[in-house]
């Protein structure tokens, strides 16, 4: 047992000095955010949607999205043979029904998509031009511009929203905490904005609907290829407001993120899983082939495989980086399909049309999240959640490469096929009895972030084991005491780096609880001390808050995994 982890219950922030109302609130400007909105809005015109956004509408994830959306749309694939991949991928702890329903609404979706005004790639003769990544069997991934899918769906995503005036945006709003109802349900939530006029500073925003797609958690760690933004704030504030977070433990650590020097952090730079999809490959030092012989994909193998391969090699023999070889592509076919990805390398001083490409993992995507059902309901009643803030049971153990987006994109739609019908009655907020100064409502200073950080990367990075996490936990409770340890916990000073910052710990304490609870490998989820996959420990592991205290208990599966052992018996009632 670890001492429980003790985080606020509440973000300690000045009393809401504007309001505002709207019937929908969507949290987030990615694909899954700005589909959930449109979706919404297209359902029922008289329904008032409102999307906040960290900072501008394109600032997210997606922007930055690489390889392209995976579907089942080239002759000879199909749905179920995109399922099997991503079952594969996920190493046991998939919903299989939540797979069935991605890979076939996919192609739909994406089509959809499509006909929204994305440019996908094309070969000359029209066909769209689709590629493969690690871990598919076949050519499915469409991609746009070479190298920059996510930017033209963000671009076709914002110009549709752009052309529906009566979706209202507020641009650099981070959502603070939920406004809640005395059942328990949505009522709201706060906000701050950094703007002018009326809507400056903290307000509130009174709502009968919160849909969070605020995207995942890379800041935890010191090295990600998340953009700065991506500090967990959804997660945390579902949490806080008696959310379940379901398999925090699963975090997928991308295999080629372009090594900039041991003192490098924040955002790292990507090398797309396509480079290798096109035939590029990997080498240590001595310029041997790292994937040959360690699975039948060889450089193509699920990403946990790629990155636990490189980081043994690193560890083995003491080289911070392996090295990607693209150099046999050619000039001019890594100006036409990677374009962004040669830019980027030669900025930093490589040409990967010349010189090997340095290579090491870094964290890339959150598998786990808010946990919800078939339409993205959360555990909290009026609460939703898509795209890279839910668990919403596709990925398991480790996301197949090019499903978040079509995740995204599927799940929030069908969280608009249901919305309009169950929406909650205007509730007032029980806000009295969560203004700042109540018990619970705490901060942690800004200052503590890079600690945080790095405390993350060494214990609860792509190597765990036993030890390391129990001194990650008793590292987190030491930075941030709790009111037991006599601190002044009114002393830090409410602001945008003191919110982010808590955050990060209480997914932090989370996370590192979580994956202390379970005792094995799976997927992106590597225990040392318990280096293989355990049927009795299939299942998910659940986080809740209660009483400024993060709990987590081992739950069976309820959706039967072919790629399980048929023998598994999960057990129940673990906690830690």
């Amino acid at each position: 047992m670890t001492t429980p982890g003790r985080v606020p219950s509440r973000l300690a922030a000045p009393r809401p000095g504007w309001t505002t109302r709207a019937d929908v609130v969507v949290v987030g400007s990615g694909i899954a955010g700005l589909t959930a909105a449109l979706r919404i809005d297209a359902a029922d015109p008289l329904l008032k949607v409102l999307v906040v956004t960290k900072d501008v509408l394109n600032a997210g994830s997606t922007q930055w999205a690489q390889g392209g959306i995976a579907a089942a749309l080239g002759p000879g694939d199909t749905p179920d043979q995109h399922e099997r991949d991503t079952l594969v991928a996920g190493a046991g702890a998939c919903d299989v029904d939540a797979v069935r329903v991605l890979v076939n609404e996919g192609p739909e979706a994406v089509r959809e998509l499509i006909g929204l005004g994305t440019e996908f790639d094309h070969h000359p003769d029209g066909e769209l031009s689709l590629t493969r990544e690690g871990g598919h069997h076949r050519d499915r991934i469409a991609h746009a511009g070479g190298d920059a899918t996510g930017a033209e769906i963000q671009r076709a995503l914002i110009a549709a929203v752009e052309r529906a005036p009566q979706i209202e945006v507020i641009q650099h709003a981070l959502a603070v905490d939920l406004l809640l109802a005395e059942d328990g349900g949505v009522a709201g939530l706060t906000l701050h904005v950094l703007g002018e006029g009326q809507r400056d500073g903290v307000g509130a925003v009174h709502a009968r609907a919160v849909v969070l797609a605020s995207g995942g958690l890379g800041q935890v760690f010191s090295s990600s290829t998340n953009p700065a933004v991506a500090t967990g704030d959804g997660m945390a504030l579902a949490l806080r407001a008696g959310a379940v977070l379901r398999d925090t433990e699963f975090v997928q650590f991308h295999p080629t993120v372009m090594y900039l020097g041991p003192d490098s952090s924040g955002q790292q730079p990507l090398i797309s899983e396509a480079v290798r999809g096109e035939g590029a490959f990997l080498v240590d030092f001595e310029g041997n082939r790292l994937m040959t012989g360690l699975h039948p994909l060889g450089d193509l193998a699920p990403r946990d495989v790629v990155a636990k391969a490189i980081t043994r090699r690193m560890l083995a023999t003491g080289r911070p980086h392996m090295w990607l070889d693209a150099r046999h592509l050619g000039e001019e076919f890594w100006e036409r399909r990677f374009p962004t990805i040669l830019g980027v390398c030669r900025s930093h001083g490589v040409d990967p049309v010349t010189e090997l490409i340095p290579v090491a993992p870094a964290q890339h995507y959150a598998s786990g999240g808010v946990a919800t059902d078939l339409h993205g309901r959360s555990s909290v009643p009026g609460l939703y959640a898509t795209g890279e803030v839910a668990c919403s049971g596709v990925h398991g153990a480790n996301r197949l490469a090019s499903n978040s987006l079509l995740e995204g994109l599927v799940f929030s739609r069908r969280i608009a096929d249901v919305l309009p019908g169950e929406l909650r009655s205007w509730h007032d907020s029980a806000v009295r009895r969560q203004e700042p100064d109540q018990p619970g409502a705490w901060l942690v200073s800004g200052a503590q972030r890079r600690a945080l950080q790095e405390l993350m990367t060494r214990h609860v990075g792509v190597l765990r084991h036993h030890d390391g996490l129990t001194e990650a936990l008793t590292q987190l409770h030491g930075l941030a005491p709790g009111p037991d340890e006599g601190a002044d916990l009114g002393s830090v000073t409410p602001g945008v780096d003191a919110w982010e910052t808590t955050n990060l710990l209480t997914l932090s304490v989370a996370l590192a609880q979580a994956a202390l609870l379970r005792t094995e490998t799976r997927g992106s989820h590597w225990r040392e001390d318990f280096a293989q996959r355990d049927p009795r420990v299939a299942g998910h592991i659940d986080a809740r808050l209660a009483d400024g205290v993060v709990s987590v208990t081992h739950q069976p599966s309820r959706s039967t995994d072919p790629s399980e052992p048929s023998d598994a018996t999960a057990q129940t009632g673990a906690t830690a």
